[in-house]
């Protein structure tokens, strides 16, 4: 019997081939459409697991407010996993990074430096507590000596076109030399050390084994014991401060208690995070990683759900605008004997073939489209093949979709009674139809919500990119790396100044854009308590900076190169004024320091306020900074005053080679490093493109269906108005009319959903748009276009038609 329901399955679908190729084409599309997706959502939800013992492992965080400032950091004190190895019974092992960023490398037989761009400390304990082996050296002893590092495969292949290094040394930054004491493979692409090159021994940084409380600058994981409680865990924390921390901070604050700090509004509490949940739970503003978002995992998979949702809705409307021309089939069957269950097989066999021939067409566009969608998630996922639960994943699926999107047509097609099929009458008009119309409003109402979304989304970047910065990001080089041209590098500046393409230049490590940086706390000298504390950004600059970057100075004066008071002078911006408490004239003249600790703390003058720039991301408030004249030379930012932008850098490229020869010439526009910040949103907003516009496709497929259907159901009606002296533009409109009143009331019901949910994702900004009637305005006037020009082919088809062989039809 199931070989005789195949047989005529096949006959049917093969009969009828526009009919089965829409089918399955659209079926294949949202089904390709959520597998893409539902590879990307595994991707993001995959995080950190590979590692040993995973779900043992946490990281301690903290969240501070203290001089103005709140803070929720991923970074703790040196002395943070000693106490944690002293105090805590449950703890197994504990590991600190103290990550570097990019660092310039080489091996001693070389003059020419490697750049790698992702570079930590890290404890001896770090193989054992992830799970790590070696390809080369002894994971025991590797990182336990001074000046020793691991490396990965990649960068021991680039260093020394070898992985068999160990023993072998690297000069790190031109001065330090370390020696290769392990080779690992390259970290996992879904893991938060997926762009860390360099291991370099935590013996050799100093600072890592000072008793200092208030430095945060180390990532301090834990693996705790089996069957841990992790509520007694964070009890045992919250005694830290008491226990460490206040005793420490006595020693500058001699009158602090607890009941003091609290009482000034202050807080610091340790809490830890699950490994696993770091990459997209984590609210941190600095990250080992990239971090993802648990928001996007939600938005793709509510995406994928309707994607394929929709898909199914139009199998199930063009096969039930199908099902007139089989309604004589049934009423036959029926006559001959065949019962309910036996058409309801016969049907869902059809639906299911139509099912596995789209997931066979899925896997090969998803094929074809993974390194497209790769590039526009900036992602790097593939296809599991060699997985056995894939493809059982893919199976159960697939005859669920086909179960699913055959279903309704089935049960409705089988109820069809013989007498009045066979008199041609087999739909009659009733409320059981709503359902078909409920579900192309379910269609519509999901391509304006995402059409919504992409419009909010592009119109926020489109505010970041002509927002007022405070600053002149256009035409200005970045060269990063300017260390390595050693005691050249003031020489390389003053001949990159003699260039006529070149306005202005400044040395600096410090660049106006997002990046991972720490806050030091100040205060006044008339006010050494630590609730007056003024925790602000202390960045070294030159006194080219300001010009180079054009910031507006609203009071006293900038730096002068020919001044030496001004080495203990400071420029703070309007932020740092709020903390104070002072106008920007009352702040000129007065002190501040950070060392009151010391017997002769350094007071700073403040010789000068300039107005509030954004120097981190517009999710972020601007918040309390001072410029202090010091020598900083890991980058130099260039104002080029040509737009013959190639000539300029080769000049300047050419000086370079000259002033330090051998050493990696990097650079980048600050433009674009700016966009760079947004990378997230603008491939959030790419994908809504491509997913909205299938969205779009599918929904039209789904009304094209019901347009067919209905045509095909008022072929009588349409003949009549005809003879009687309807003309085709009124029986058009009136046929597409209908329609209009489905899309309207989906229009009606996305608008506010999107511009509620929108509103929410607008929320992780502090600097933002308004989502305006305009956007709403639009997203409908786009889908009621989008609407009328599908329905439109069938209705004028409709309209047009021989009223005599309208009249004539059964």
């Amino acid at each position: 019997m199931f070989r005789n329901y195949i047989k005529i399955a096949f006959r049917s679908l093969k009969k009828q081939p526009f009919f089965t190729l829409i089918n399955t084409f659209g079926l294949a599309i949202g089904m390709a459409g959520s597998l893409l997706i539902a590879l990307y959502i595994y991707d993001e939800l995959s995080y950190d697991k590979m590692f040993v013992d995973a779900d043992r492992i946490y990281r301690i965080d903290m969240d501070i407010k203290f001089g103005g400032a709140e803070i929720k950091s991923a970074e703790t004190a040196p002395p943070m996993a000693a106490a944690l190895h002293r105090d805590f019974a449950e703890v197994e092992n504990t590991v600190r990074f103290r990550t570097l960023g990019s660092n310039l490398f080489r091996s001693s037989d070389k003059s020419e430096n490697i750049k790698e761009l992702s570079t930590t400390y890290v404890d001896a304990t770090f193989f054992n507590m992830f799970g790590l082996e070696l390809i080369d050296g002894n994971k025991e002893t590797a990182l336990k000596e001074t000046n020793t590092l691991v490396m990965t495969r990649t960068a021991a292949e680039n260093h020394f076109g070898s992985i068999n290094v160990v023993g072998k040394s690297l000069l790190l930054n031109n001065e330090d030399t370390y020696i290769v004491t392990g080779v690992m493979e390259d970290l996992p692409k879904n893991s938060f050390l997926k762009d860390y090159s360099i291991f370099m021994a935590m013996a050799g940084n100093v600072a890592s084994r000072e008793n200092i409380w208030g430095s945060n600058n180390y990532f301090t994981f834990v693996k705790v014991l089996p069957e841990t409680k992790m509520d007694h865990f964070q009890l045992q924390l919250d005694g830290l401060l008491e226990k460490y921390v206040l005793p420490w901070a006595q020693k500058t604050f001699p009158g602090m208690t607890a009941a003091s700090f609290a009482a000034s509004g202050n807080y610091i509490r340790y809490h830890t995070i699950p490994l696993t949940d770091i990459h997209l739970h984590s609210d941190n503003k600095t990250e080992m990683g990239e971090k993802g978002t648990i928001q996007n995992v939600y938005i793709f998979s509510f995406i994928g759900f309707f994607l394929i949702f929709l898909a199914c809705v139009n199998f199930m409307n063009l096969s039930t605008a199908h099902s007139l021309k089989r309604a004589k089939e049934v009423g036959i069957r029926k006559t001959l004997g065949s019962n309910r269950i036996q058409l309801i097989v016969q049907f869902l066999t059809e639906s299911s073939l139509i099912s596995f021939a789209s997931m066979i067409l899925a896997v090969i566009v998803a094929f074809i489209a993974l390194p497209f969608f790769n590039d526009l998630a900036g992602r790097t996922i593939s296809i599991p093949y060699t997985e056995p639960l894939f493809y059982v994943a893919i199976l159960l699926f697939t005859i669920v979709l086909g179960l699913f999107s055959g279903s309704y047509p089935a049960f409705v097609i089988s109820r069809f009674i013989p007498v009045e099929t066979l008199k041609g009458n087999g739909f009659k008009n009733g409320s059981k139809w709503n359902i078909r119309s409920m579900l192309v409003v379910f269609q519509f109402g999901i391509a304006v919500f995402l059409i919504v979304g992409t419009l909010v989304i592009f119109q926020q970047l489109q505010f970041i990119q002509t927002k007022d910065l405070g600053y002149s990001k256009e035409q200005v080089l970045v060269i990063s790396d300017t260390y390595a041209a050693g005691q050249q590098v003031n020489a390389f500046k003053q001949e990159v100044l003699s260039l006529s393409a070149v306005k202005s230049a400044t040395l600096s490590s410090f660049m106006p854009i997002a990046s991972a940086r720490s806050n030091s706390p100040f205060f006044r000298e008339d006010a050494m308590d630590q609730k007056f504390a003024i925790q602000m950004q202390t960045w070294d600059v030159d006194h080219d900076y300001m010009k180079t970057f054009g910031m507006e100075l609203i009071a006293g004066r900038g730096f002068n190169n020919q001044s030496v008071a001004d080495s203990t002078a400071t420029i703070i911006n309007e932020s740092t004024l709020t903390t104070l408490g002072l106008s920007a004239q009352e702040a000129l003249g007065k002190r501040i320091t950070e060392e009151v600790e010391l017997g002769k703390p350094v007071f700073y003058r403040i010789i000068g306020v300039i107005k509030d720039f954004h120097y981190e991301s517009l999710r972020e408030d601007i918040g309390a900074l001072g410029l202090f004249l010091n020598k900083s030379t890991g980058s130099m930012a260039v104002k080029l005053k040509t737009d013959d932008f190639a000539s300029a850098i080769s000049s300047i490229e050419n000086i370079w080679n000259e002033q330090a020869p051998g050493q990696p010439f990097n650079y980048r526009f600050m433009d674009d490093a700016f966009d760079t910040s947004y990378k997230e949103e603008r491939r959030l907003g790419n994908i809504f493109i491509v997913f909205t516009c299938l969205s779009i496709f599918i929904a039209c497929l789904g009304l094209f269906g019901l347009a067919a259907f209905n045509a095909q159901k008022r072929t009588k009606e349409i003949g009549v108005r005809k003879v009687l002296g309807a003309s085709v533009s009124q029986i058009t409109f009136g046929l597409t009319t209908d329609f209009l009143k489905l899309v309207a009331i989906a229009t009606a019901i996305a608008l506010p959903l999107g511009w509620y949910v929108m509103n929410i994702w607008l929320q992780d900004f502090s600097y933002r748009i308004q989502i305006s009637w305009e956007i709403l305005a639009f997203s409908a006037f786009l889908v009621i276009v989008i609407a009328i020009l599908t329905v439109s082919y069938q209705s004028i088809k409709a309209a047009i038609a021989n009223p005599v062989k309208s009249l004539r039809t059964e």
